[in-house]
């Protein structure tokens, strides 16, 4: 158990200063004292990100759905593309593709390539922060891998620039177990709003991100020694294929296989420690009858668009 365990927190990043002094630091008996049950700040879902090969194809199959998106133009990394579905509350869902003719160099180096190449769908998730250095300086006091921090940005297509710190936490790709972190240098509006205002308005904004794991245990330990939060609300489903756990008042919710055989063992062999779902929360009533598939989860419904034909799974509650 303790090799294991060990070997789980090499994986993730998290075997820092304290387990050079020569302590392993996530067992239960370990995890921090004074737990909050309310929403923390580092939990202001930014966006989320959904990957596939066709960015048009992603917009056609949200748009049939009446989800139109805006577009946000190519990235100057000669590989990929964006789109993006805003809400009132400030969040948004960005489709990103791959550019026509892109640098095969460009898309094999980009961090969420498996994702981009395989149609993944969920693949990455951000958080607001007002201070990214001083929420990496947390994480590493922590022992938790976390990147120096550094300003990126991007030019909309309209010409206005967009400039932003950021920085990733934990290893593997950008956003997957842990979100990333970033704060907007110009206005956060003009990356949110392209047009002024929100693309939707029948959602409220991003309300669940659902984390496909492996390792239930040990992920469990993990977002709670990173956030300091209490023990999650647990239950099945069968009809997901996963035994999950929802951290309360969060929008975290983590998944892990109910079996070898799920589509979720599967998904996560492909792509590891990553978002598999994103669920939105409904601003008025929504046309339910149109989205038969449902599922209850900690006594809420959840009814999710035709995943068959989106080709990801994205539901409201």
């Amino acid at each position: 158990m303790e090799g294991s365990r060990r070997y789980f927190l090499k994986e993730l990043g998290l075997l820092g200063a304290t387990a050079a002094m020569g302590k392993l630091t996530l067992h239960a008996a370990d995890k921090p004292e004074g737990m909050q049950s309310s929403r923390i700040p580092q939990f202001q879902i930014d966006h989320v990100t959904a990957a596939g090969r066709s960015l048009r194809q992603m917009q056609d199959s949200l748009a049939s759905f009446g989800l139109k998106t805006e577009n946000g133009g190519p990235h100057s990394n000669h590989a990929t593309e964006m789109a993006l579905l805003s809400f009132p509350d400030g969040s948004y869902l960005e489709l990103i593709g791959l550019q026509q003719n892109p640098d095969p160099k460009a898309v094999a180096a980009h961090y969420w390539s498996k994702f981009l190449q395989a149609d993944a769908g969920p693949c990455a998730w951000a958080v607001q922060v007002p201070d990214v250095s001083a929420e990496a300086q947390r994480f590493s006091s922590l022992g938790i891998a976390v990147t120096t921090p550094a300003k990126n940005g991007r030019t909309r297509m309209d010409g206005v620039q967009l400039d932003w710190d950021f920085a990733r936490v934990g290893p593997g790709p950008n956003g997957t177990f842990f979100p990333f972190l970033i704060r907007d240098l110009t206005p956060r509006v003009y990356r949110v709003y392209p047009s002024g205002k929100p693309t939707m308005t029948a959602y409220r904004g991003i309300s669940k991100v659902v984390i496909a794991v492996k390792d239930m245990e040990n992920s469990v330990l993990l977002y709670q020694r990173a956030y300091n939060l209490p023990a999650p609300m647990t239950q099945d489903d069968s009809d997901f294929g996963a035994k999950l756990a929802w951290f309360e008042a969060t929008p975290v919710i983590l998944a892990a296989p109910s079996s070898d055989k799920s589509p979720l063992a599967g998904r996560i062999a492909q792509f590891g420690y990553a978002p598999c779902a994103f669920i939105l929360a409904a601003a008025e009533k929504h046309k339910t009858m149109a989205m038969p598939l449902r599922s209850k989860w900690f006594g809420k419904q959840i009814s999710w668009f035709d995943p068959a034909k989106l080709g990801w799974r994205l539901g409201v509650e």
